[in-house]
């Protein structure tokens, strides 16, 4: 087998690692917007339609400054659809000025220190024979694990959250975008 057919095999293989945008494209699409990895994780996100709902939390939260900071940091991401599957009036009343320690929680354990990739994750899922845990800035722990061409993750109410765009790539960390709020 010659290098280079290697090299395309192992790309291949990472690709699928964590679904079908695992591979990290140079300006991948979130939300309709470009994902530049020379802007940090506020700089990118804001431009995205489909994280407003989580703009507004990091916000609230007075966590602009903190994730714009060096870092780096592994943000896993929520849709506002993934915001939308939590009970009527859950967002706008963490969004209040008096939840702001519960919003801080929850988004915090959506945040992991480091830059974690979905090879990271892969790699970290085969030494612990299936499953990778990471713990969060928060001090909580998720659980990653394959699920047919793609990784849930796990939280520590027992959610399952899908990773649907991994390894976006910033200045100051990674974000993987999921498809539901996770709960510490």
């Amino acid at each position: 087998m010659s290098k280079n057919y290697a090299r395309l095999a192992m790309a291949l293989a990472a690709a699928t690692m964590l679904g079908n945008n695992a591979y990290a494209k140079p300006n991948p699409m979130v939300g309709g917007a470009a994902m530049y990895p020379t802007r940090t994780v506020v700089e990118n996100a804001v431009n995205s339609k489909d994280h407003t709902t989580l703009v507004a939390a990091v916000k609230a939260a007075g966590l602009v400054e903190t994730l714009s900071s060096p870092g780096p940091f592994t943000v896993f991401a929520p849709t506002n659809a993934a915001f939308a599957k939590l009970p009527a009036g859950t967002v706008e009343s963490l969004l209040k000025p008096e939840n702001k320690a519960t919003l801080t929680a929850i988004l915090t354990y959506h945040v992991v220190p480091g830059r974690i990739t979905a090879q990271d994750v892969a790699a970290a899922a085969k030494r612990g024979g299936g499953k990778a845990t990471f713990v969060t800035v928060s001090g909580g722990k998720l659980t990653f694990w394959k699920k047919g061409m793609g990784w849930q993750v796990q939280d520590a109410k027992g959610n399952y959250a899908k990773i649907t765009i991994a390894n976006v790539m910033q200045s100051n960390g990674v974000i993987h975008v999921i498809d539901t709020v996770l709960l510490p």
